[in-house]
């Protein structure tokens, strides 16, 4: 067998988004897969860049002057170039806080249920290293053959995905569940929750 070929058939049992209804390591089909989106849903992803733009541009934005928009819509045109840098400098997403009572709820999940995290990280290259030492550091209790670093989440096959992006749950065949964040206050149709405790909720019956 080629080298080529060996890789092909080694790829789809390591990467996590390949087939997520399949049995996998001897876990059965019958227990529920629950992706898990990163920023503003288990990272305040929000927080830091309002930072760094208050102090970048000397103002004092805080998450209600974002109410049903993001910042981008929010910073003038001449500061949109370093709104993007933020994002793409090496430590942003290093020390992100966490969203309170995210630790807590998915440990308690993963003891009922498979926990897949599936964040945009090709959207931002450098984010990679950071947000997989992030959630080492902070979810060790979540193996990194269960992280889904990917650009467009429509290759998502879970039953639940917990996301705070609108057009993320769009596409998403299972049940979405709408993490409230300022910007998507706005949003409706969608089943939401809007904090940790109420995603304990959500799952607690099922």
């Amino acid at each position: 067998m080629s080298r080529s070929r060996k890789q092909l058939n080694y790829e789809p049992r390591s990467l996590a988004f390949v087939n997520l209804k399949s049995k996998a390591n001897g876990i059965s089909s019958a227990v529920k897969r629950i992706c898990v989106d990163m920023d503003e849903v288990m990272a305040d992803t929000l927080s830091e860049h309002l930072r760094r733009y208050n102090e970048t541009f000397d103002e004092a934005l805080t998450p209600a002057d974002l109410v049903g928009r993001g910042l981008w819509q929010v910073a003038p045109v001449d500061r949109q170039q370093q709104v993007r840098a933020f994002l793409d400098a090496e430590d942003f997403f290093e020390d992100l806080p966490l969203m309170p009572g995210a630790q807590e709820v998915l440990q308690a999940l993963s003891s009922r249920f498979e926990i897949f995290i599936a964040t945009q990280a090709m959207t931002v290259p450098n984010s990679l290293g950071p947000k997989y030492r992030w959630l080492q550091r902070h979810f060790p209790f979540i193996p990194p053959t269960n992280y889904v670093f990917c650009g467009n989440k429509c290759i998502l096959l879970a039953d639940y995905l917990i996301d705070d992006l609108p057009r993320n749950l769009d596409r998403f065949e299972g049940q979405g569940l709408l993490f409230t964040a300022p910007h998507n206050l706005a949003a409706t149709g969608y089943a939401r929750v809007n904090n940790w405790r109420e995603v304990a909720e959500y799952f607690a019956g099922r």
